[in-house]
């Protein structure tokens, strides 16, 4: 990764958050908890992915409607999040991998 890949990134950043403060102050509050809780279950392509920049679209969408957040994904966050990566991968599968075991067997 070159320089000018870094400042690239970090322009793209920097327009995603200004694009987040433009949000209503519900759905800026519940996209905050969503990338917290996303960052912490960590799928793989999160940082450099379509998903957060697609987060924000469908946000934009709704708040221009004037429909609030909640009528968009309902009262579960995490449930939401949970949904919209069901079929990533995510550092919990890598780590996973490296011990050569498949989830749930441990200890058999």
């Amino acid at each position: 990764m070159g320089i000018q890949d870094i400042i690239e990134g970090k322009k793209q950043w920097r327009a995603h958050v200004a694009r987040v403060k433009a949000l209503p102050p519900d759905y800026r509050i519940v996209y905050q908890e969503m990338q917290k809780y996303l960052f912490k279950v960590g799928p793989v392509e999160l940082s450099d992915g379509p998903l957060l920049p697609g987060i924000v679209d469908f946000f934009e969408e709704g708040a221009a409607s004037g429909r609030g957040v909640l009528e968009l994904i309902g009262d579960d966050v995490a449930a939401f999040c949970d949904d919209l990566i069901k079929d990533s991968r995510t550092y919990a599968d890598i780590y996973q991998d490296s011990l050569g075991k498949d989830p749930g067997t441990a200890g058999k």
